[in-house]
């Protein structure tokens, strides 16, 4: 038999072989996949996380950001803290009036002040009053600093960071942090 007159193609044993090559790398590919997605932390934990983390951000931001507490009525015209008339907890004062309270209708956080050393066990609505099912094992904590931001220094009391850190019931932790300024006069 001449080699013009040979057949093309794969032979059983060369067939096998391939399988079983084939095989051996997909094994070792699932192999490593699954104990790297065994040692990750829970993307839904992680997700749940930062989507906590952002929406308190955003409300702390949202608040506005006065010399004087948004109660008083130079708020849209001092200054300063001297032209206020009513007790601020702006310029660094770390917690709101003892009559502010989180989700209070009567007398809610009014000033992003307000939310420096705010915690919380149980992820509950905007209200404060309402625990968000699922939400129960997770603990949030927001802190506000003077901060220098450009042109502004931390001394000037015209920008915070304001740090949000959202624990989950694994333990694992995620701050997200974001700046307010205050515009001249004041910015409600």
């Amino acid at each position: 038999m001449s080699i013009r007159n040979r057949a093309g193609g794969l032979s059983l044993i060369e067939l096998i072989i391939f399988i079983v090559v084939v095989a051996i790398a997909v094994t070792g590919v699932l192999i490593v996949l699954t104990t790297t997605a065994r040692s990750s932390s829970d993307p839904a934990l992680r997700k749940q996380m930062l989507a906590i983390a952002e929406s308190l951000l955003e409300e702390v931001e949202l608040m506005p950001f006065t010399y004087c507490d948004p109660d008083d009525a130079n708020v849209l015209t001092a200054t300063s803290t001297g032209g206020c008339t009513v007790a601020s907890n702006a310029e660094g004062v770390s917690s709101p009036q003892a009559s502010e309270t989180r989700g209070s209708l009567a007398t809610p956080f009014d000033n992003v002040w307000d939310y420096n050393g705010f915690s919380m066990t149980g992820i509950t609505d905007i209200g404060n009053i309402t625990a968000i099912a699922g939400l129960s094992g997770y603990r949030a904590s927001v802190s506000v600093a003077a901060a220098a931001l450009s042109t502004l220094t931390s001394a000037s009391g015209d920008a915070v960071l304001i740090t949000v850190t959202v624990i989950a019931p694994n333990g694992d932790s995620i701050a997200l942090g974001g700046y307010r300024t205050r515009y001249a006069p004041s910015s409600p």
